[in-house]
């Protein structure tokens, strides 16, 4: 049974820090691709960044270069997201989601891959 798990999610104030963690288990294939995607109400869901199985290439969203970091420890299949300089409209639904072939753009929560269960994060002014 494949099991993707998030933590890490929470309360911080505007120019504050948080990071996430994700772990990928029960897949039949190796080396996941694996990202971030978040999801605020009434917003589109959106790839925030990713990382390649080997690590060698990271994507991220205009919105968040600069201020966030992915990394992950392929061995284990976990992924962690460091989030910097937080600001309120970073507030959403984190998704960890791991694939088989690189990740894009989604549609729907879900629409692809293995999800999360996701995990909230909340930035206030």
């Amino acid at each position: 049974e494949v099991q993707v798990v998030e933590s890490g999610g929470g309360s911080v104030q505007a120019g504050g820090s948080l990071r996430l963690s994700c772990t990928a288990s029960g897949f039949a294939f190796d080396d996941p691709e694996m990202g971030w995607y978040r999801q605020a109400p009434g917003n589109e869901c959106e790839l925030v960044s990713s990382i390649s199985s080997s690590g060698g290439h990271t994507y991220y969203a205009d919105s968040v270069k600069g201020r966030f970091t992915i990394a992950h420890d392929n061995g284990k299949n976990t992924v962690y997201l460091q989030m910097t300089s937080l600001k309120v409209e970073d507030t959403a639904v984190y998704y960890c989601v791991a694939d088989p072939t690189p990740l894009g753009p989604c549609t729907a929560v879900g629409d692809f891959g293995y999800w999360g269960q996701g995990t909230q994060v909340t930035v206030s002014s």
